[in-house]
């Protein structure tokens, strides 16, 4: 089995910055891509960063130009570095993996979410 676990959620002031980890584990030959995704109460939720193994990265336009999103393939982890946040931005945050097993299966899996809040 394969687990995303996701860390770096909290409370910070708007116009602060967070730095969320997602780190993947298991029976994991590759991960073809890792991304980040929101919900907020009542809301569906959206896009906010992916990248593939190769660096390539696509970003929500509400967070173009504050947030970025990094990988470290050794570690099968996936970062979110997120500056000049609003309060718009408190959702949970949950990680999404293309996870490709030993056995050369490939499927999507998500992480249990971190909450992020931004007072105003």
């Amino acid at each position: 089995q394969v687990h995303l676990v996701e860390s770096g959620g909290g409370l910070v002031q708007a116009g602060g910055s967070l730095r969320l980890s997602c780190a993947a584990s298991g029976d994991i030959l590759s991960i073809d891509s890792m991304g980040w995704y929101r919900q907020a109460p009542g809301k569906q939720r959206e896009l906010v960063a992916g990248a593939t193994t190769g660096g390539s990265a696509n970003y929500g336009d509400s967070v173009k130009g504050r947030f970025t999103i990094s990988r470290d393939n050794a570690k099968n982890t996936v970062y979110l570095q997120m500056t000049s946040l609003k309060a718009e931005d408190t959702a949970v945050y949950y990680c999404n993996a293309a996870i490709v097993s030993q056995a050369w299966i490939t499927y999507n899996i998500w992480g249990q979410g971190t909450q992020v809040t931004v007072s105003s």
